[in-house]
C-alpha cells in the first residue's frame, strides 16, 4: 500500500493524535513496543523499514486507547482488517513489536 503525499501526511497526523491522546511517555510506548525511542519517532513520520510498522502502531495505540476509556482519532487510510491486506506480513503484526 503506497500513499500519495496528502495520504502520507494524514496518517502521520492521525499517528501523531492518537499518540498524544494516549498520553503516554515516548519511553513507555518504545518499551511496550519493544523498540527505542528514536525507531518510535521514526514510526511515528512514517519513517520505516517495514511497510507493517505503522499498522503495528495503530494497532497498539487503539487497543490502549480503548482500555483507557479513551475514543481513538479514526484513521483515513489505515482501516480494515490488516490480515486481508495480502502483501503484509502477518506474523510481523501479530507479534506487535517494531523493528530496531
Amino acid at each position: 500500500m503506497s500513499l500519495n503525499p496528502t495520504e502520507r501526511v494524514n496518517t502521520i497526523r492521525e499517528l501523531n493524535e492518537n499518540f498524544q491522546l494516549l498520553g503516554w511517555p515516548i519511553e513507555r510506548v518504545a518499551e511496550a513496543l519493544k523498540t527505542s525511542p528514536q525507531h518510535l519517532e521514526d514510526v511515528l513520520q512514517l519513517k520505516t523499514s517495514f511497510i507493517e510498522e505503522p499498522w503495528i502502531l495503530k494497532i497498539f495505540l487503539e487497543k490502549e486507547l480503548l482500555s483507557e476509556g479513551k475514543k481513538p482519532i479514526a484513521f483515513s487510510k489505515l482501516t480494515g482488517d490488516p490480515s486481508q491486506y495480502w502483501f503484509l506480513e502477518q506474523s510481523r503484526i501479530e507479534a506487535g513489536h517494531l523493528a530496531n
